[in-house]
């Protein structure tokens, strides 16, 4: 190994002496010891982030607002390298939950002293100009919560945590991000699809060409276009349905293998009142029928290719089939399902 077990030990110095400048409130030293936190950080060894992702995740209330964004930047790294996401989540949501309200308070003062063009945040500190106009912590809001998202989604990449998080904490940050993106325009794609993602999730799929229906289990998909390949491999691939399989290395891409290969669509996507789901949407579109999402799958009107692969690399997917419905469930559930108008 290159640098062996002084070099690992260099990064846990920087989070000690980090640590430290951060409890005795000493902001020069904050700053160089975030500094030293992160030019040390790709030379730590799996034991070092291991312990440092908890620390820093439980320091982040104590550090000051403007690098605190930073500081969950860094935990979500030791996250993605191995430390224990479920112990640092709650204090990175506290965070953001903190950050997005801060946030869609900057909207509203930047609507009300004028409006135009948003600013886009830049590394550094909120320029002088946007803090005379909406304040200091408004400001800082805005300006660090690419960094929130950045270290949220590091987090959400775990079924773990997606599990825990609890319906009503998704509900709250998932409002607040949809206000922060109405009123700025601001695209928040991956937090938004993130805090979408279902876990151990029932699918009712209808092949209406063939007459059959499918219940099926998915968890951990980022979006529709994961989805409909992973439908193809299952259904197809499994010999259900007739159409075109994806390859294997197509469907392990969409599951847990690394990269994208190209891939053609097999279906057309419908909900069970006639309206088009579209790939670019996430499973959580899927309408709720009977205590089920329930979903169509019709002709492809038109030949679509896309990347096959994974919205969020670091999240594993899996869709299954549990059975295959009888004929009559399969009569019943179409018979109310409409044709796309």
């Amino acid at each position: 190994m290159i640098f062996g077990r002084k070099g690992r030990e260099r990064f846990l110095d920087a989070v000690a002496g980090f640590e430290t400048a951060v409890r005795e409130r000493n902001s020069g030293r904050s700053l160089r010891g975030l500094q030293e936190m992160y030019r040390r950080f790709d030379r730590a060894g799996s034991d070092e982030v291991a312990q440092a992702g908890p620390r820093l995740a439980a320091l982040l209330s104590e550090v000051p607002s403007g690098p605190r964004g930073m500081v969950a930047v860094v935990v979500g790294g030791c996250v993605e390298r191995g430390a224990d996401a479920a112990q640092c989540a709650p204090h990175v949501f506290d965070g953001l939950a903190r950050t997005l309200g801060a946030a869609g308070e900057f909207c509203e003062r930047w609507a009300a002293t004028g409006g135009g063009e948003f600013p886009d945040p830049e590394p550094g500190d909120p320029t002088p100009d946007v803090v005379e106009r909406v304040g200091g912590a408004a400001a800082v809001g805005w300006w660090t919560l690419p960094q929130w998202e950045m270290a949220s989604v590091a987090m959400l990449n775990h079924a773990a945590v997606r599990t825990t998080l609890g319906d009503g904490r998704r509900a709250d940050l998932l409002d607040a991000a949809a206000a922060v993106r109405e009123a700025s325009g601001h695209d928040l794609k991956c937090l938004t699809y993130a805090l979408l993602v279902l876990d151990d999730e029932p699918l009712v799929v209808l092949h209406r060409p063939t007459g059959t229906g499918y219940a099926l289990r998915m968890s951990g998909l980022g979006d529709n276009f994961q989805l409909h390949t992973l439908l193809a491999d299952v259904l197809i691939g499994g010999g259900h349905v007739p159409g075109r399989a994806p390859s294997a290395q197509e469907a392990a891409v969409c599951r847990d293998a690394p990269g994208q290969v190209p891939t053609t669509g097999s279906f057309n996507l419908v909900t069970p009142g006639g309206e088009w789901v579209w790939n670019e949407g996430t499973p959580a579109d899927i309408p709720v029928v009977d205590g089920v999402r329930l979903l169509v799958l019709d002709p492809p009107p038109y030949e679509r290719g896309w990347p096959a692969g994974r919205f969020f690399p670091r999240m594993t997917g899996d869709l299954r089939l549990e059975r295959v419905l009888d004929t009559e469930e399969t009569r019943r559930r179409l018979a109310l399902c409409k044709q796309p108008g």
